[in-house]
């Protein structure tokens, strides 16, 4: 069952809500909501006022349980736009554009959620058929390449020569220093 709430004529432009509401989207509530809380947007305050009043209205309304919900989907649609003048240099004005924003959030709890046992086990027996495979691949680039103890580090220019080479100086591209002689 799906259950909504709507954040109407919040004074933030859609643009910025847009970015917290992305990274809400599909997950469970209770970690949306932990994304949220330490999010420092704005925005987040505002989310997290909806998310929280979508919880209660599963809570509520439809007698769903808390910890099944997922956040199926999180919208902004743009408000009404105020507009306003500021006084500009000769005696002209320019608009200043002050948006609102409608946020939309929508939970369900017809969404399977995903634990991070079950991807870890995944991902645990897919690394091991990979590595068996490329193993030969890996070893092979490794050894080619070269160790630490042949890298020499750089050491800073001295005065005679360039970087740890021990050779003199080019007299072509020495600097002047008297330069009013």
């Amino acid at each position: 069952m799906e259950v909504r709430s709507i954040y109407r004529y919040a004074k933030i432009s859609a643009f910025k809500v847009r970015e917290v509401t992305r990274a809400i989207q599909g997950l469970p509530v209770s970690a949306a909501l932990d994304l949220v809380a330490f999010s420092p947007k704005k925005a987040a305050g505002l989310i997290n006022k909806t998310l929280k009043s979508a919880v209660a209205n599963a809570e509520n309304n439809a007698n769903l349980r808390v910890d099944g919900l997922v956040v199926k989907e999180a919208t902004v649609g743009e408000g009404p736009t105020m507009k306003r003048m500021m006084p500009r240099a000769r005696g002209s004005g320019s608009r200043i554009l002050k948006r609102s924003s409608h946020i939309r959030i929508i939970l369900t709890d017809e969404i399977e959620i995903k634990r991070r046992d079950k991807m870890k086990a995944r991902k645990k027996t897919s690394g091991a058929k990979k590595g068996g495979e490329s193993g030969a691949k890996g070893g092979a680039r490794k050894s080619a390449g070269s160790t630490k103890s042949e890298e020499q580090p750089k050491r800073p220019p001295t005065e005679g020569g360039e970087a740890g080479t021990g050779q003199a100086p080019d007299p072509n591209l020495t600097t002047r220093t008297d330069a009013n002689e």
